[in-house]
């Protein structure tokens, strides 16, 4: 999927997912939530690069409006704050649910190095508030994605819509 060496991108989701990531993607992807405007908002990666290298991230938030609002819940304090407020179990299964579902998509008889942890790559915790948020707007059951919705004003019913506090932040 990444482009020809030194061309530009063929595919429109691509060419859009390079100029939103500021490089070409190092692996194949598919756009799974799109922002009001038809724009990639999440994708999807491969759990492998085309070397070989794993790739642990399966979600990946490249909207900038989202991105932007939770860069600022984080600065403010949300990955603590989220870990705090989020029932440690749940988020303990919410990683294996992650990661089992990351490891399904592996090639059959893959025998390589294996992408390892869950959400963001992480065994248990909080890592990064981004992949939560960009599992939960894919469909996952991520309690933190979830509460980071809650605070951007994301409307739970359908993730990828504005919120009904004012219209989220897209």
């Amino acid at each position: 999927m990444p482009p020809e060496p030194g061309g530009e991108p063929a595919d429109p989701d691509v060419a859009a997912v390079t100029a939103l990531l500021g490089r070409r993607p190092a692996g194949a992807f598919t756009v799974v939530v799109r922002d009001p405007g038809g724009r990639p908002a999440v994708i999807r990666n491969e759990p492998l690069l085309a070397d070989g290298t794993p790739m642990p991230t399966r979600y990946w938030l490249v909207s900038p409006a989202l991105c932007e609002a939770v860069s600022r819940l984080e600065s403010a304090g949300g990955v603590r704050q989220a870990e705090a407020a989020v029932d440690p179990a749940a988020l303990a299964a919410a990683h294996a649910r992650y990661a089992a579902e990351r490891d399904a998509a592996l090639p059959a008889g893959h025998r390589g190095p294996r992408p390892a942890g869950g959400v963001g790559g992480t065994r248990r915790g909080v890592k990064c508030l981004h992949a939560h948020l960009a599992w939960w707007l894919a469909g996952g059951a991520d309690p933190v994605g979830a509460w980071v919705a809650e605070r951007l004003g994301l409307d739970p019913r359908c993730p990828a819509t504005p919120g009904p506090r004012g219209g989220g932040v897209w």
